[in-house]
């Protein structure tokens, strides 16, 4: 089978976003080039190499490919494109997309697939979680819970830094009576990764019909679906459901927007869980939801991004 290889130039800093407007276009993967991936592996020595060129470590372009049917590509790159308009207008004098320069190709994709697929191992998350790709056999040590996941399907694999920040807060605030509520739920890990460490119940809303899919389909295949409900919504309209934690892992201008709605939602007493901050929007995260009656209790910094944590 024949894909359009899409490749854009942008930053370590815009990747993410870049990546995201992707996934809502394409069930084949979408990949993240990005030397400082390389260079964090080898400062944490997770992975060696003998050599590393300088040259490399003062930065460059990051590049994102995303690999689309061929047969859906005359259609779908001027959707992509009015995405991308609209991403580089939000982000405006506030993330450096660098060039954004964009390229296509034709290419084979078989070989795509299978290179992509070998890309994932599971992934230790916190004191508790591993993520697992759903076609790998991983045996399980007692304190772990394994979450797996089909990754051809949507966003959210726990590689990335904001994932893994939310999980590390979530695995410091839960309990077995938590009910959590997973706010632009991707591949639906973090509600599913809720369940699996002993929540009584976890609501799953997104606005994505790929991600409402595949967080559905990664309910199923952990066993979880009967203790999960997953909704095609902004966040949940029924002012009655109420969480002891809610999750959202979405870029900054969308918490902001949410932040009057979300704690309708939120037990009092209740904890509120923020990823996908970049700095420069910390303050406007942190007065926003300070606004609504939200006490900040943690912070954590990994890389470029920041989570938060409130209480009410």
């Amino acid at each position: 089978m024949e894909f359009t290889e899409l490749t854009v130039h942008t930053t370590s800093e815009g990747s993410e976003l870049v990546a995201d407007v992707l996934w809502r276009y394409t069930n084949y993967g979408v990949a993240i080039s990005d030397v400082k991936d390389v260079i964090a592996l080898q400062s944490n020595k997770a992975m060696y190499w003998d050599y590393i060129d300088e040259s490399l470590k003062e930065g460059g372009d990051v590049l994102v490919k995303a690999f689309i049917a061929l047969d859906e590509t005359e259609k779908t790159l001027p959707l992509i494109r009015a995405d991308f308009d609209e991403l580089l207008q939000n982000g405006k004098g506030i993330i450096n997309f660098g060039t954004f320069e964009t390229t296509c190709r034709t290419v084979d994709g078989d070989d795509w697939l299978e290179i992509w697929r070998k890309h994932f191992r599971p992934l230790h998350i916190g004191e508790k979680i591993v993520v697992c790709p759903e076609w790998i056999e991983y045996e399980k040590r007692d304190w772990e819970q394994v979450v797996k996941l089909d990754s051809n399907m949507a966003f959210g694999t726990g590689e990335h830094e904001t994932t893994s920040m939310c999980l590390k807060l979530l695995q410091q605030y839960l309990t077995p009576d938590s009910v959590c509520i997973d706010v632009g739920c991707g591949s639906g890990i973090l509600g599913i990764s809720a369940v699996k460490l002993g929540a009584k119940f976890a609501y799953l809303t997104d606005i994505d019909d790929i991600a409402v899919k595949s967080a559905t389909h990664n309910a199923q295949i952990n066993g979880v679906y009967d203790r999960v409900r997953v909704e095609h919504a902004d966040l949940l309209d029924d002012a009655g459901v109420k969480g002891d934690i809610i999750l959202a892992n979405i870029t900054a201008e969308i918490l902001c927007r949410l932040a009057p709605s979300i704690p309708k939602n939120l037990k009092k007493g209740g904890v509120l869980i923020l990823s996908g901050i970049i700095e420069p929007r910390l303050e406007s995260v942190l007065n926003a939801f300070g606004a609504q009656g939200l006490k900040f209790d943690k912070q954590l910094h990994e890389g470029e991004w920041f989570a938060l944590s409130f209480k009410l």
